[in-house]
């Protein structure tokens, strides 16, 4: 007898299923086999055939498409999760920042309006602000604008310690600093007394200054860079780190220039802890405005800017009077006339750094007086060798007046760039 094809379609079918066993009536001819996932029919037919289901052939084709579906699910559910937790925070996060504002808010109606902390004057002087003022003040000839960016901060600084010890919330603020102008107009000096300043009211443990170049930040060769600054920059931690002329740290024709992972440095310090070190910037003015246009992350974590201007003729005769006097030596009018000359001179002459060119001549004047005292008491024949406190202490007109020979001197033969003191 032969088995129609509807039976053998329906046997596949239900064998596929696992819900038919097969248990055919009458002779029992055959019986079901299972080999490697394949069942063989197998039954006496006219022609001898058997009959083989193979389920790779009746596989599902979307069950590739139900896994990513299933997968995709689960993953949608992780991420529902996830902001749902997310939520929350920023929920609770609201939540206290509406009950602070009620605390703040309440405080201010609570305080007393005739509470009083103190006088400014008083704060300042038992902070040690106000001498460190005047030194800076005595220190620095003329800077008038800079003195007063000083004491504009300052003011910021005590005024918040103030309001510290009534109650009120207190932030700190960016110290980071950039101080541009030419070479000898104070930048150092103001530094290091921004640096005391900012030790006596806590904003820093120690107050010092370590001053930094690019040679001491950036290294020769690969991996050389990152050790280099990072030990500055300890050095540094608890006070401030003076980098002068930052611009040379970056080179704009070369993006490979190891500078660049200097600066990435720094800037990561300037804001993760700036609690514990101040940076300050240092250099000209147009090469800092240039140095800032390709690093902006630089500059805006920047807060005060302070510009030195050049020292007037008026003044740098001053600052030559007031370093003399700070090596007790003496300078009459006729000696501080010659220095005016040589000032007036200098001036025209490349290399001219203000106040440093200005400790240089008197540094100059100084060996100009020593010789000239020594030769008097020792070479000359006549004379009986004494050597009075005066002699010692006094800088004459002729100490200044071989420095103006040696300008002259040059100017006449066109070698101006030979000097460079």
């Amino acid at each position: 007898m032969r088995t129609s094809g509807a039976v053998v379609a329906t046997l596949a079918v239900a064998c596929a299923t696992g819900s038919l066993a097969f248990a055919p009536a009458g002779p029992r001819t055959a019986t079901p086999t299972v080999r490697s996932s394949k069942l063989i029919l197998q039954q006496s037919t006219g022609t001898g055939k058997s009959l083989e289901y193979d389920p790779d052939k009746y596989k599902d084709p979307n069950a590739g498409n139900y896994r990513r579906l299933s997968d995709s699910l689960a993953n949608a559910d992780v991420e529902a999760k996830k902001a749902a937790e997310e939520m929350d925070k920023r929920e609770r996060a609201a939540e206290i920042r509406r009950d602070e504002r009620l605390a703040k808010i309440n405080f201010m109606k609570e305080m007393d309006d005739e509470l009083e902390v103190g006088t400014v004057e008083d704060f300042m002087f038992k902070e040690g602000v106000r001498d460190i003022l005047d030194r800076l003040d005595s220190d620095l000839v003329g800077l008038i604008p800079v003195k007063k960016r000083v004491r504009e901060i300052a003011a910021l600084l005590v005024l918040d310690k103030m309001r510290g010890k009534l109650g009120f919330d207190t932030a700190v603020p960016s110290l980071h600093m950039c101080f541009t102008g030419a070479p000898g107009t104070g930048k150092t000096t103001v530094a290091l007394r921004m640096g005391q300043i900012l030790a006596r009211m806590g904003y820093c443990r120690l107050g010092h200054v370590v001053v930094a170049t690019r040679d001491d930040l950036v290294g020769q060769y690969v991996g050389h860079t990152a050790p280099k600054t990072k030990d500055m920059i300890k050095k540094a931690f608890g006070g401030i780190l003076l980098v002068d002329e930052a611009y040379y740290l970056y080179n704009a024709s070369n993006d490979k220039d190891y500078g660049q992972e200097s600066i990435e440095i720094l800037l990561n310090v300037m804001e993760n802890q700036k609690e514990d070190l101040i940076v300050t910037l240092a250099g000209y003015k147009d090469r800092m405005d240039r140095f800032f246009s390709f690093i902006p992350g630089m500059s805006s974590r920047i807060g005060n800017h302070i510009d030195f201007p050049n020292y007037e003729k008026d003044e740098l005769v001053e600052i030559a009077q007031v370093m003399a006097r700070d090596l007790q030596y003496a300078m009459d009018d006729s000696a501080a006339a010659k220095f005016q000359e040589y000032i007036d001179l200098r001036m025209q002459f490349p290399f001219f750094s203000n106040a440093r060119t200005v400790r240089n001549a008197m540094d100059r004047a100084r060996m100009n007086s020593a010789i000239r005292v020594f030769n008097e008491a020792v070479v000359a024949s006549s004379g009986d060798g004494m050597v009075s406190a005066m002699d010692l202490a006094t800088i004459t007109e002729s100490d200044f007046q071989i420095l103006l020979d040696e300008l002259v001197h040059y100017q006449s033969i066109g070698k101006m760039d030979a000097i460079v003191a």
